[in-house]
Formats: structure tokens, C-alpha cells, sequence
């Protein structure tokens, strides 16, 4: 079943007099439960397509399905509760609260949908242990190594159990120990069904994703099925 579908998308900036064609007819749909690398060179739109695929953009043209939702056409306050609920963010900076411990970084997303007090604490010391992190949880960022920064903030991703999670080269910070552990971890969310799409330059990383969709100037070069998996 597909819970992504881009139609025809296009997005191009314009810089005064300039357009820049950043996205161009892209047609690609994602199926529940898959695990996707997008990979290109700089300035192939990697960063564009995640930003659309996370709503935190618009395409310009274009038709963008999250589950049965046209997402294209929703306001910014549409958009911001689309992202809350429905979508999971793990950024290559981690881009925690500083001061805020484990515990309460988690939480955040529950706070933005309203989620009460007890409940909430409850699901995100669930989500903490279950990223092995159940005896940091009074600590806050500056007190965690960069991997378990990282785990922290896979657990927030899936505080509202979004249906989709996008990862933006989610290892490019750790060394390779950690990115290692950081991407076990991930395979075991796409082993207990969770949808993934992930952006890298790494081909190490990439190679563990059903499928590699590799952008080259804004359109869709081609697409590599791991045959492995």
C-alpha cells in the first residue's frame, strides 16, 4: 500500500530575476513499511525533496499524497499539524533542547498534539528505554555522547507514532562506532514496520534500504533495488 505519492512534482525558487529549478517532474510513490535512501550530489535536490516530503515546504507544481491526504494544497496551519502527527524527524544535528533532559526532549512532540502530562511521561520512558537510554533520563544533551543525542532523538521521532520517519544523514555527526549502533537501530524500526526514507551521501548507509533513489539535477536518475534485503 502506498502512504507516499509525488505526482508531477516541481519546486523552483525564484531569485529576483532568476528561477531556479530545483525539482522537476518527479513521480515516486513509497509503500508502507519500506526503507528508502535518496542519494545525489550537491545540488541534486536531496534537501528540497526531504523538506517536501516532511511538509515543510511546497512544491511549486505538482500533487503530494501523505496517506489519503492532497498535503499540496493545505495551509501553513494544515501543514503544521500534518507534521506533527503524521511525520518523525531525525536530523543530522539531532537539534534537541539543550536544556531540557532526555525525559522532557521526548516528550516535545506530545506537548505540540496535546498529550497530557501522564500519558506523555509514560511514552516517552518507554520510547527511551526502548532506545537504551533508560538510565539517562534526567540527563540532558550536553551530558550524552553524540549517539545517544541521536537515540534521543529517534525516540522523539516516534513519540506520536508518525506514519512516516525521515532521516537527514542521521550518522554524518557520529563516528563510526556510533553510526554503526545508530543504524542498527534503525533497522530494527524497519523491521517492526515503520516506514523510512532517508537522505545520505553514504553508500554504506544507503545500501541497508530496500530501494535508492538517486536524484541527479532535480529529476530522478534512477532507482536501485537492493536485492539483498
Amino acid at each position: 500500500m502506498a502512504i507516499v505519492s509525488l505526482e508531477k512534482i516541481c519546486k523552483t525558487y525564484h531569485l529576483g530575476s532568476i528561477d531556479l529549478h530545483v525539482l522537476s517532474q518527479i513521480d515516486l510513490t513509497f509503500k508502507e513499511g519500506e526503507y528508502v535512501a535518496i542519494m545525489g550530489p550537491s545540488g541534486s535536490g536531496k534537501s528540497t525533496m526531504l523538506n517536501l516530503l516532511g511538509c515543510l515546504d511546497r512544491p511549486s507544481s505538482g500533487r503530494y499524497f501523505l496517506g489519503d491526504r492532497d498535503v499540496s494544497i493545505l495551509d501553513d496551519d494544515e501543514l503544521s499539524q500534518i507534521r506533527g502527527q503524521r511525520i518523525g524527524f531525525i536530523f543530522q544535528s539531532y537539534n534537541l533542547i539543550a536544556q531540557l533532559n532526555v525525559i522532557e526532549n521526548i516528550e516535545v512532540p506530545m506537548f505540540y498534539q496535546g498529550v497530557t502530562e501522564r500519558p506523555s511521561y509514560k511514552r516517552a520512558r518507554e520510547l527511551a528505554e526502548t532506545v537504551g537510554l533508560g538510565d539517562r533520563l534526567d540527563h540532558i544533551p550536553s551530558q550524552l555522547s553524540g549517539g545517544q543525542q541521536q537515540r534521543v532523538a529517534i525516540a522523539r521521532a516516534l513519540a506520536n507514532d508518525p506514519l512516516i520517519i525521515l532521516a537527514d544523514e542521521p550518522t554524518g555527526n557520529l563516528d563510526s562506532e556510533s553510526g554503526g549502533e545508530i543504524l542498527v537501530l534503525l533497522d530494527s524500526l524497519h523491521q517492526q514496520g515503520k516506514t523510512l526514507i532517508i537522505v545520505t551521501h553514504d553508500t554504506n548507509v544507503a545500501r541497508r534500504a530496500h530501494r535508492i533513489i538517486h536524484l541527479l539535477d532535480g529529476r530522478v536518475e534512477r532507482i536501485e533495488i537492493n536485492k539483498k534485503i
